[in-house]
């Protein structure tokens, strides 16, 4: 391949890098529909930590040795199911996975009785996409719908391995720092920093840490009334279709007119985002809008601040909260942009151990203190970090493997 110019780079590059470029299509089920309703059913009866472990982290599932003990012992025959022991302990392990890591209106939507999957970094719907190993399948049958046919794997191949066929390989994106040394190790691709059109008159108002998730969405409502009062245009970013529906409904409540973007609203989200930067408009969104899109304000609105952009909270890499944060005070417009965040959600429940959240969430009883932001910033700080590191060694382990499978396969002793 020749030249390739990626745009969003560092979303494709690296983001997307953790699962490999997939050709499927149908073919005879794996399995009937009935053995996908057995396993369901049979991993709802395991007890946690008693029959398996669950890694929210890794996003894995183990089972024990008592687990895998009454897989072994349970009566697979009247469900018509002919595996060995192996299958069947993945089979189970995979059913555990569709209960516990996976869940609706965050992971997918069900839209015309179909499972149908929602993309974690755009926010948007992959309707032609389904996960593989029978997940699709354990999803739709956890979720009462109807069981569509097993699709097999023709061919794979990592988007490192992909994007390394390419002769001249560049692209571009707003946030390439923090992964600049792992643009360079595995594309070589150096990255250099462009100045911007206008000087940047974007302003990052402290963080607002609270203790609970109720007292959050409280301090959101009142920071938008607020801003709507003044007439100012407010974005509000929440990382799943279930926390803006969530967040829309307290607006009701507290009569702020508004508009949600997300995966069920995909069809309307240029007309949405075309209103978003007028005087006095909320918009509350998913990650549909905190990347790549671009907020006109309206007449009068840089007079009054310009765009005022709330995160709910952080996402597990720095890069995607700076695209969120990115959506004002755009093309030298002026605009400003907080955090109010909580020690309930979910990148420290599932990054930080249980002894410091508690220590910390006696010790944040002012929000904008500069305790409250200090322990705030430590937390997730250190929470992002882990988990950037995790999706690193992922990435890492990902290619390595795609690399073993290549040489192996290799006619001639060498890899493509």
């Amino acid at each position: 391949l020749h030249f390739a110019i990626v745009d969003e780079a560092d979303s494709v590059l690296i983001d997307e890098a953790r699962t490999p470029l997939i050709i499927s299509a149908e073919g005879d089920g794996v399995y009937d529909p009935d053995v996908y309703e057995h396993a369901v059913g049979f991993a709802k009866a395991l007890a946690r930590k008693e029959d398996y472990m669950v890694s929210q982290s890794e996003r894995m599932v183990e089972l024990t040795s008592q687990g895998k003990a009454r897989v072994r012992d349970f009566d697979w025959t009247e469900a018509g199911l002919r595996a060995n022991e192996e299958q069947r302990e993945e089979l189970v392990r995979q059913a555990l996975v569709a209960l516990h890591l996976f869940a609706k209106d965050k992971h997918y939507l069900i839209k015309d009785d179909k499972i149908q999957i929602i993309d974690e970094y755009t926010g948007r719907l992959m309707a032609d996409r389904s996960w593989e190993r029978g997940l699709h399948q354990l999803i739709e049958v956890k979720e009462g719908c109807e069981v569509t046919r097993h699709k097999e794997t023709r061919a794979r191949i990592s988007y490192q391995r992909f994007f390394r066929r390419y002769l001249g390989l560049a692209g571009m994106t707003g946030t390439a720092r923090e992964v600049a040394g792992e643009l360079w190790s595995i594309y070589r691709m150096r990255v250099a920093t462009i100045p911007t059109n206008r000087p940047m008159k974007r302003e990052y108002l402290p963080d607002c840490v609270y203790a609970t998730t109720e007292q959050r969405w409280e301090a959101v409502v009142k920071t938008v009334s607020d801003m709507h009062k003044k007439g100012r245009p407010v974005l509000v970013g929440t990382r799943s279709v279930e926390a803006s529906e969530h967040l829309s409904g307290l607006m009701e409540k507290a009569d702020l007119p508004h508009s949600v973007l997300n995966a069920r609203q995909d069809k309307e989200e240029a007309d949405i985002i075309a209103q978003a930067g007028q005087s006095g408009r909320i918009t509350l969104a998913t990650n549909m809008a905190g990347r790549g899109t671009d907020i006109r304000l309206g007449t009068g609105v840089a007079q009054l601040g310009g765009l005022h952009v709330i995160a709910t909270e952080r996402h597990e890499a720095r890069r995607i909260d700076r695209q969120l944060f990115g959506r004002c005070g755009r093309q030298g417009d002026p605009g400003t942009s907080e955090a109010i965040i909580s020690l309930e959600d979910e990148l420290i429940t599932v990054y930080i151990g249980r002894a410091l959240r508690w220590l910390a969430a006696v010790t944040v009883r002012a929000p904008g203190s500069f305790v409250a932001r200090w322990i705030g910033n430590v937390l997730f700080g250190r929470a992002q970090q882990a988990a950037e590191r995790l999706h690193a060694r992922m990435r890492h382990d990902l290619l390595k493997m795609d690399e073993q499978i290549g040489e192996s396969l290799a006619f001639t002793g060498r890899p493509e």
